[in-house]
């Protein structure tokens, strides 16, 4: 997910455990509280994101691939970053390392304020169809979610809202309140969301901005509906992206029987369960053969076909409607033998099928065809001559090949 949505969510989240202890002997050891786990929530939430800094470990664009959403984004190692954490809040920060050695309440609301952040975020970007590896190094397979855009204005308003409502600067909330709204209304006048989503969050912050009125210092009422729209919202997502992959099987299936889908790549419309861009992998052992498809698909083709949805984030150029329900944007065939052979005589391409979900490959190129509609090109693209002179590469994390189904030949009985 993007930092935006990090920062509101474990700021909200800090809060909202703040709120739910006792209150501190004095008004000004519970105001201090308040702001360490305000100020350890949001870092924790984003502290994991600093792995970019290993990306010079490999060429370009390995480095980013195979590194962000990386280490840091496992459940083992938000220990020593939690502790890391812990232990700079206690040395850097003297008003908050004597307000810890002096009260158990603060020292349990750092510790849930940190566990709670690092989680948050682990948990956000499994969302999205980017993926993270959470259980490595127990098990190093990557996790897709493929519920939740990765740039998402629910979660800027549902959480951001409540807590913008709590600046005592007039000026200044309603600054941020503007800004918060605004954001997404730039989206809709540029065809990304469809204004009923606009509708929708607005409709969400009202209520919340006057719900969090009426809490005062202490009441936990918006922070709480925040949280429950925030997970009903991801759950509805959930319900959504699987009816759209149903409907993708569906049609791959009636368009070519012969091909067995292995994977469907789903990415949402931010704020709109019913439009999704998919990427599917198909493979044919038979024929030696995988095939990779981009498209969009609408969960509610007799009330919103494809042809309506948020023409900013379609492919309308180069679109073939299928059914209603379904579009073509393009499709690619590639040779199983080549994908294999390639594995094996190319260590810096077996580093990169490390990450590739749906690996496109040519004669000079390999990209991964879930990011090829990117604004500024497809940043996963490895050209081979680039590393052609290149020692193989050492700092190679050993995740899972998510198309390990294609690189393992089928026993000849299935």
């Amino acid at each position: 997910m993007d930092n935006l949505s990090h920062s509101v969510v474990g700021l909200a989240a800090g809060e909202l455990i703040h709120r739910s202890l006792p209150v501190e002997q004095d008004s000004a050891r519970h105001d201090l509280r308040r702001t360490l786990l305000l100020v350890s929530c949001w870092l924790a939430s984003n502290f994991p994101d600093l792995d970019l800094v290993l990306t010079p470990l490999l060429p370009e664009p390995l480095g980013y691939l195979l590194h962000h959403r990386g280490h840091t984004h496992t459940l083992l190692y938000a220990i020593p970053q939690a502790l890391l954490l812990w232990a700079l809040l206690w040395l850097l920060w003297p008003a908050a390392r004597r307000l810890l050695k002096a009260s158990q309440t603060a020292r349990a609301g750092l510790a849930l304020s940190l566990t709670a952040g690092f989680l948050l975020h682990m948990s956000m970007d499994y969302l999205n169809s980017y993926g993270i590896h959470p259980f490595h190094p127990f098990d190093s397979r990557w996790f897709y979610g493929d519920m939740v855009f990765i740039l998402e204005p629910l979660f800027w308003i549902a959480f951001g809202i409540p807590m913008a409502m709590m600046i005592r600067t007039l000026w200044l909330r309603a600054l941020l309140i503007l800004a918060l709204l605004a954001i997404p209304v730039y989206f809709t006048m540029h065809n990304y969301l469809p204004w009923v989503s606009m509708a929708v969050l607005a409709a969400i912050a009202a209520p919340l901005g006057l719900l969090q009125r009426r809490a005062g210092a202490q009441g936990i009422a918006a922070l709480a509906l925040a949280m429950v729209i925030g997970a009903g919202f991801v759950g509805l997502q959930g319900v959504a992206s699987n009816r759209a992959r149903q409907f993708v099987a569906e049609a791959l299936h009636t368009r070519d029987p012969a091909s067995r889908l292995v994977d469907a790549s789903m990415t949402s419309f931010p704020t709109n369960p019913v439009c999704w861009s998919f990427v599917s992998v198909e493979s044919n052992e038979e024929a030696g053969t995988y095939r990779l498809r981009r498209g969009l698909v609408s969960t509610l083709p007799d009330t919103v076909p494809v042809t309506r949805c948020p023409a900013a984030l379609s492919d309308r150029k180069s679109q073939k409607e299928m059914t209603a329900s379904l579009a073509l944007f393009s499709e690619q065939v590639g040779q199983l033998a080549v994908l294999r052979e390639l594995r094996k005589d190319n260590c810096h391409f077996e580093a990169w099928l490390r990450f590739a979900r749906a690996p496109a490959v040519s004669d000079i190129e390999a990209m991964d065809l879930r990011y090829s509609a990117s604004p500024q090109g497809n940043f996963t693209t490895m050209r081979f001559e680039d590393f052609k002179h290149r020692a193989c590469p050492t700092y190679v994390p050993q995740w899972n090949f998510p198309r390990l189904d294609l690189l393992t030949p089928l026993p000849p009985d299935h």
